[in-house]
């Protein structure tokens, strides 16, 4: 994940994710720097293909007892791999703040994504300029509570 505006190569991408991924697990869900201040979640998956487990730090949004995510990538033309791997494997957990919850991932279609979407591209801007630079329909997906 980069910061609005900011691309980073997958050697970086990896060693930034788990440089938030520590400083997220230290401060109880809080993190500096760019995303400071911003709804952030631990997302675990497992690969679609390999059966690896990762973990990605994402922002999110508070819908209805779960989390939206989104697949923006950063405003790349291609999904990001946790989306391909949420598709294959939608049982899953997500890390808020101290706790652990398992989830299930569902893409969220129609008006549902757009009202969501919507309120993600008020409240954090730089998910319009992804949603443009992408050149695609960015997938929002819903990790509702089991």
């Amino acid at each position: 994940m980069a910061a609005a505006g900011v691309f980073m190569n997958m050697s970086e991408t990896k060693s930034g994710n788990q440089m938030i991924i520590e400083e997220f697990r230290e401060n109880d869900g809080r993190v500096g720097g760019p995303f400071e201040g911003a709804p952030l979640l631990l997302l675990h998956h497992t690969g679609a293909k390999s059966g690896n487990a990762y973990v990605n730090p994402l922002m999110y949004q508070e819908v209805d007892g779960g989390w939206a995510v989104f697949a923006s990538k950063g405003g790349h033309t291609e999904d990001p791999a946790w989306y391909a791997n949420l598709l294959a494997h939608p049982q899953t957990s997500v890390e808020v703040g101290t706790q652990t919850f398992e989830v299930t991932a569902r893409e969220a279609q129609g008006d549902e994504r757009e009202r969501i979407w919507e309120a993600q591209k008020l409240a954090y801007p730089q998910f319009a300029g992804y949603e443009q630079t992408a050149g695609r329909e960015i997938p929002v997906i819903v990790l509702e509570r089991r």
